[in-house]
């Protein structure tokens, strides 16, 4: 049962972000300094953060309360529960013949490694708008896209950043996204409304991704091609019956809306077309066969024996990130308890005298707040109804203008930094690939929320958007 009580901690307020101060100081020595993306890198600074939190707060039964109340919470549980089901996918796609199908087709086209990369964004960006995840996009795009690149020589670093990129774009401009929802609800606007007046800056922000792409491609060192050309002319067809898995999912998502229905009919019909055309065997036991492929594998004798394959490793590399999401979801609802969010707002919205100033204090305020959390809904939870719409109605600025500030504002530190749950679900997916990935090298490279944090700011200063939809009969009153 959720906890009403207020947190109260030694030194005040503030101090309920202890928490993401020694898990931010932590990660950047494991992450920075020692160059490690172990599970241990990322989860032990994450565990401190609660346990030195721990000896600040006055009441430690209501401490211990919290934290289970965080960590067991729907908010927790959900992304969780996505990620397994996304991971499991993945895997299915990836450990088929498919990755190596679309590079040795991409390669037949005469399709470079600069070209790719753009495409990979396209189809990336198109897959987030049509399914509103970017986690599923993420998954979706690392088990397929990423290997093909990989394949045919494309820089790592930068191909990443492509998949992550077209992710946010979805996320940010999908109508069944969960920012999208959640910027248009705290504001009382309709979301069919709110996806058209925010189409002129995702435009912008992805054609100058476009551009920055093509730049860093010809300038970026490629990878080394992983295929020989060999390889790549042999691949097998029938691999691209695979695409139906993909093209099944996208169905259901954007019918329904719901990741897990979306990916649970994508498992069973890519697991059901990949035993049909001979990509992977269903069940090997005790099988001597090199480089085993099956979706069950069971091997080893005595105390090692062990019961493996494709949907044991699809769940079993969603652990790092799962772990870190629950620990920092316990840090979380930590910082809620102790009021440090809304002690924050409070700091911030002193600032808030005009238009321009009301919108850059938001900027500020969900940019932190997403930035510390991890996680970019949460933020524009925190700060829509209680903060940014009074401003706004102050103000006389458009509500749509205002979600469009909140959501495009979320999706900048929230797949940014190198310790968040989209950057270590990455690379979690890379990780036993033949081009594993450090989330310090690719948050540099991750250019869609780079260039739609430009695009906004631009916006706030230049006034673009500020009557959006003001005299349509959408806003709710």
């Amino acid at each position: 049962m959720e906890t009403k009580d207020k947190l109260e901690f030694y030194g005040g307020e503030w101090c309920s972000f202890i928490p993401f101060v020694v898990f931010i100081a932590s990660i950047i020595l494991t992450t920075f300094v020692w160059r490690s993306i172990s599970n241990g890198a990322l989860w032990l600074p994450a565990f401190l953060a609660i346990i030195v939190a721990f000896f600040f707060a006055k009441d430690k039964r209501l401490y211990s309360s919290v934290l289970v109340d965080g960590m067991s919470s729907r908010e927790a549980i959900t992304p969780i529960l996505c990620w397994f089901f996304a991971g499991v996918f993945s895997k299915v796609l990836s450990s088929s013949g498919l990755a190596l199908a679309i590079a040795g087709f991409s390669a037949n086209l005469g399709v470079g490694s600069i070209l790719f990369i753009e495409i990979t964004f396209i189809a990336s960006a198109l897959f987030a708008t049509a399914t509103g995840t970017g986690f599923g996009t993420i998954a979706t795009s690392m088990g397929v896209l990423y290997p093909a690149g990989i394949s045919i020589g494309c820089n790592p670093e930068l191909l990443a950043g492509a998949i992550i990129s077209g992710a946010v774009f979805g996320d940010n401009l999908a109508p069944v996204s969960d920012t999208t929802i959640c910027s248009a609800t705290t504001q009382g606007v309709d979301v069919p409304g709110v996806v058209r007046s925010r189409l002129k800056y995702a435009a912008v922000a992805g054609t100058l991704t476009i551009i920055v792409f093509a730049i860093l491609g010809s300038v970026i060192d490629s990878g080394t091609a992983t295929a020989t050309a060999t390889n790549l002319a042999d691949y097998d067809p029938k691999a691209f019956f695979m695409l139906l898995g993909v093209v099944a999912t996208l169905v259901v998502a954007f019918k329904t809306g719901d990741i897990v229905i979306a990916t649970t009919i994508g498992i069973v019909v890519s697991s059901a077309i990949g035993l049909l055309t001979g990509q992977f065997d269903f069940l090997l036991n005790d099988a001597n066969v090199e480089n085993a492929n099956a979706l069950i594998n069971v091997s080893g004798s005595g105390l090692d024996r062990e019961v493996g394959g494709i949907l044991y490793d699809g769940l079993s590399g969603m652990l790092q990130v799962s772990v870190l999401a629950l620990l920092l979801f316990g840090s979380i609802s930590v910082m809620r308890a102790g009021g440090g969010d809304i002690r924050l707002l409070n700091a911030l919205g002193g600032a808030a005298s005009t238009a321009t100033g009301s919108e850059l204090v938001i900027s500020v305020m969900v940019i932190l707040l997403s930035g510390i959390m991890g996680l970019n809904a949460p933020a524009i939870l925190a700060v829509g109804s209680s903060f940014a719409k009074p401003l706004g109605d102050r103000h006389n600025i458009s509500p749509y203008r205002i979600a469009n500030v909140l959501d495009a504002q979320s999706n900048t530190l929230a797949y940014l930094l190198p310790w968040t749950p989209a950057m270590v679900f990455t690379m979690s997916f890379a990780a036993e690939s033949s081009a594993p990935l450090v989330g310090a090298d690719v948050s540099p490279l991750v250019i869609y929320p780079i260039a739609l944090l430009i695009v906004m700011t631009l916006s706030i200063f230049i006034g673009i958007g500020r009557d959006d939809g003001m005299h349509e009969k959408q806003i709710r009153k």
